[in-house]
């Protein structure tokens, strides 16, 4: 689905996604390194679990959000280096959270927004 424009000149190097071993140039964003092996769900949104992945490519909308060493970055502005350990972020456990945002009482809540 997704190919180069360019031949990879630079080494090739071996790294981590979920347990799945890949290879790809060194340097190469990890968004497109992962886009060109066929990867193209990257994370699930916290509420309904809705399937995301890269969009814009550079940045602006955090739908390719992975883990490294514990820390949440975008992949698309990670650059793939050999024994890279990439994850996907937990989903966190929201069924005991209430799904109004808004505080009790407040002129945003449901029932104000009923009257």
């Amino acid at each position: 689905m997704f190919t180069p424009l360019e031949t990879a000149s630079g080494r090739q190097v071996t790294f981590n996604f979920d347990g799945r071993e890949f290879t790809a140039q060194e340097g190469t964003p990890l968004a497109a390194a992962l886009l060109g092996a066929g990867v193209s769900e990257f994370r699930s949104t916290p509420v309904s679990a809705s399937p995301r992945g890269p969009f814009c490519m550079m940045g602006a909308c955090f739908d390719c959000l992975v883990q490294i060493d514990d820390v949440t970055v975008q992949a698309c502005m990670t650059p793939v280096r050999d024994g890279l350990v990439v994850k996907r972020i937990p989903r966190p456990d929201v069924s005991a959270e209430p799904h109004d945002s808004a505080p009790q009482g407040s002129e945003n809540s449901r029932e104000a927004l009923r009257a």
